[in-house]
């Protein structure tokens, strides 16, 4: 096993930013290295919902132009769904305008248009086809698009940015960046979901109530999950039962057929939020350099391609 010293980029991070990050970096030539705390399944990427928007971040002129990069790499990861993860799914975007919508993606997305009082009796909303998410296929896929352009992973838990000898280091630590970096301004948005038994629904639904509260539902192959909350500041990865009932009651409300649905799984997951995404190249001794990519809030597979071809960009420069 070599070190990072024969790498020429070390990446920093094995979730959705850091896997897409070191392919983009590899298939460019560069000889790269990830280290990653966490199994591919057990990274917080892995818990994601995981529709494509920008959900929860920071700046938005920067993010939709990030999201609409990805937008098109997951068009076309679209066309192997079983081999990706990715799939093209219609649905309703509840509460949401249609201008608000269109003034960004009209251009992107041309089945765009204003929910129906059948597809969304809440209203308004609009019905869009996105891209879908299952992150249980995709970052597998990643991962081994990665070696497969001569990447190289090792599970390694890094306490300070300091190890990293390469070159190049890519900081795509997530909330992992609040000690290492240290960035005491990154912190944790806690979402938890509920996995059940789909009961024949094939579109997505994404609804915010008067107080707040979040309910969505995302058809996924053999299973339907069901969110959500956005708690600032809760670290605990224990799913609470009473908010797993309310988010079920929630769902419920939106499409009856739930309620009697079968629970397969609890899951939490941790939004690593920050007032802005950071992606910028930082000097360190030596000549060498850091790059940071994170941050990413609720959109961290949403922007994960625009970031990544930015990140690598700042790399290579």
């Amino acid at each position: 096993m070599g070190t990072e010293r024969d790498c020429d980029a070390l990446v920093i991070g094995g979730g959705v930013a850091g896997l897409t990050t070191a392919v983009v970096l590899a298939e460019r030539g560069v000889r790269v290295r990830l280290w990653t705390r966490d199994p591919v399944g057990r990274t917080t990427s892995a818990v994601a919902g995981a529709l494509w928007w920008p959900y929860r971040i920071e700046p938005v002129a920067s993010a939709r132009a990030w999201a609409l990069r990805s937008l098109e790499v997951y068009e076309e990861l679209a066309a192997r769904p079983e081999a990706t993860g990715v799939r093209m799914v219609e649905g309703v975007l509840g509460e949401t305008g249609l201008d608000e919508v269109s003034t960004w993606t009209a251009a992107r997305l041309p089945g765009l248009r204003a929910a129906t009082a059948g597809e969304y009796p809440a209203g308004p909303g609009v019905w869009a086809r996105l891209p879908l998410l299952d992150m249980p296929v995709h970052l597998p896929w990643l991962r081994e698009r990665f070696l497969a352009a001569g990447g190289v992973v090792e599970t390694r838990t890094v306490a300070d940015l300091a190890e990293a000898g390469a070159p190049v280091v890519v900081n795509c630590a997530g909330l992992g960046a609040r000690e290492l970096v240290p960035d005491p301004s990154v912190r944790p948005v806690r979402g938890q979901l509920v996995v059940v038994e789909n009961p024949g629904i094939r579109t997505w639904t994404v609804s915010t109530g008067a107080d707040g509260s979040m309910a969505y539902l995302f058809p996924q192959p053999g299973r339907l999950v069901l969110g959500g909350t956005a708690e600032e500041g809760a670290w605990s990865l224990e799913p609470d039962p009473a908010v797993a009932e309310a988010i079920v009651r929630r769902c419920a409300a939106l499409c009856p057929a739930v309620a009697g649905a079968r629970v397969l799984e609890h899951r939490v997951g941790l939004r690593p939020a920050r007032d802005a995404v950071r992606l910028e190249r930082v000097p360190l001794p030596g000549g060498r350099f850091l790059v940071h990519n994170y941050g990413h809030g609720g959109a961290g597979v949403t922007v994960a391609w625009g970031c990544a071809e930015e990140a690598a960009a700042l790399a290579a420069r």
